[in-house]
């Protein structure tokens, strides 16, 4: 049987938590392993937690500690954990941002109960979710003249970083880029770790963004999603 993805869920509201905890922990490839109610709750839950979840569902604005503060202590200290943002203050003015704080995924709290699971797994197997609206919104927001930046020496990316970045913005998973270029899984997670480190970015999504920025791939180029 496939590893469930442990779900993580933080909102306020406490019938949202019940009522979308039943939900998912229903799907058989999903298990809710934890639930807070305030944004200081859910950090002090992660520092003692013997499992820490695959994917966090955080809402934004909260009494007691909010999900600006939980995103940038998750970022830092809990790498391998992905947050999907699920808000009722859901803007796309506010895409960027978000996506600077190193979340994977941005969505309306009003999402369908269906589509979030769609959104979950998206999450899960490829690192990050964009709609395609959200990918206009970014193509808006990233200067077609923004010139290329020329890494020095010591930081240039490999013609395979290169690769590997560009088969990344087609969405492809650690498994499908191995595969297209006859590397193992492990070797392609090596040199998107790399690909971080060089270009000081936090997860895929800012991998994608920095080359649209740096013209390493047309944003016209990108596979999106329905």
């Amino acid at each position: 049987m496939k590893e469930q993805i442990k779900i993580c869920l933080v909102d306020d509201d406490s019938l949202v938590v019940e009522l979308m905890g039943e939900f998912l922990d229903n799907k058989p490839e999903l298990s809710v392993i934890s639930s807070f109610y305030s944004g200081n709750s859910v950090i002090r839950g992660l520092s003692t937690a013997d499992i820490l979840p695959d994917v966090m569902l955080l809402d934004l604005k909260m009494k007691d500690g909010d999900g600006m503060e939980v995103i940038d202590v998750v970022t830092k200290k809990y790498t391998d954990i992905k947050i999907i943002v699920l808000s009722s203050y859901y803007r796309d003015s506010f895409l960027g941002q978000m996506l600077k704080k190193g979340i994977h995924a941005f969505v309306p709290k009003e999402t369908d109960k269906d589509e979030l699971v769609n959104i979950i797994l998206e999450v899960s197997k490829k690192g990050h979710y964009f709609t395609t609206g959200q990918m206009q919104t970014i193509r808006e927001q990233v200067s077609s003249k923004t010139p290329k930046v020329q890494l020095n020496s010591i930081d240039a990316l490999s013609d395979r970083e290169i690769d590997v970045l560009k088969l990344i913005c087609n969405q492809n998973t650690a498994k499908e880029i191995g595969e297209k270029l006859f590397i193992s899984p492990k070797t392609v997670e090596a040199h998107k770790s790399n690909l971080m480190v060089k270009t000081g970015v936090k997860n895929t999504a800012g991998l994608i963004i920095y080359a649209v920025k740096h013209k390493i791939i047309n944003a016209d180029e990108i596979f999106l999603m329905d």
